[in-house]
């Protein structure tokens, strides 16, 4: 407990899913917490649940595709409790639709959520974080940032660009203190998930599906994700910058589906 003591966090994303969670860890490991995002209902109501809880938290209306908006934010954070140590990037959206019948608007804007938000945070939080000794920033990649996915080809794109993008962050701020880092996580029970669950005829067996193929069988939770987050917001990951940490209950690692454990799993599924 208290690894983040006297840290401020901004979190993008942070009135749902993973974002939630992360914002609710950071502020019972001590951090002040800036929830930014656009559901203010959600963000409210997190933000009062942390401060009943004896946190320090905002809510912060963020459109994260807007640059004005990530520094009005960003800014309103600063203001609010005197600086900026963590950007945590967890917003996101995905659309299912193939390639040839997506429109440049769809292309533009989930791009601008998934990936030019990142920038955003970057360019308008650095001088903040400059002024540390030590800061972070955590991307939130996909197992989609390392293999393709049917049916989503922007937001595997966009995925592939987070984890590209973080080695880049990494490289050229380590000498301004700033340690940039990759969580990608694998089946989430997040809205996202469900959106995507939910265009399919039959969701329940879809996700059943896709958990046949996980060794371990199971759905990953928000704040099981979060918990990578947190390693590397603090100096429980010190010397480590510039890579990724995939959470994905052993997905990536099944390249075999038919052996006997996972006929197993399939029984008990």
């Amino acid at each position: 407990m208290n690894r983040l003591q006297g840290q401020i966090a901004w979190i993008s994303g942070g009135t749902s899913g993973i974002g939630e969670a992360v914002a609710r860890l950071f502020a019972r490991e001590g951090a002040s917490v800036a929830v930014a995002g656009r559901n203010k209902s959600s963000g409210q109501k997190i933000t009062s649940d942390i401060v009943r809880q004896g946190g320090r938290a905002i809510f912060s209306e963020c459109d994260v595709s807007s640059a004005e908006s990530n520094r009005n934010s960003i800014e309103e954070t600063v203001k609010a409790f005197g600086g900026l140590h963590i950007i945590s990037n967890n917003a996101g959206m995905v659309t299912v639709k193939m390639l040839h019948d997506t429109t440049d608007e769809e292309w533009d804007f989930l791009m601008a959520v998934n990936v030019k938000s990142i920038f955003y945070s970057l360019k308008f939080g650095l001088p903040h974080l400059k002024k540390n000794q030590r800061s972070y920033i955590v991307n939130n990649g996909s197992i989609s940032s390392f293999v393709g996915q049917a049916g989503t080809p922007v937001y595997t794109a966009s995925k592939g660009a987070v984890l590209q993008l973080t080695k880049s962050i990494a490289l050229d701020y380590a000498s301004a203190g700033v340690r940039c880092n990759c969580v990608c996580p694998g089946i989430t029970d997040t809205p996202m998930l469900r959106e995507h669950l939910n265009k399919t005829p039959d969701p329940g067996e879809t996700l059943r599906q896709r958990l046949r193929r996980v060794p371990m069988g199971i759905q990953l939770t928000p704040a099981d994700v979060a918990k990578s987050v947190l390693y590397f917001s603090c100096e429980d990951s010190a010397g480590v910058t510039g890579t990724s940490l995939i959470i994905d209950a052993g997905y990536l690692a099944a390249a075999e589906w038919d052996t006997e454990q996972f006929q197993r799993m399939k029984e008990l599924l």
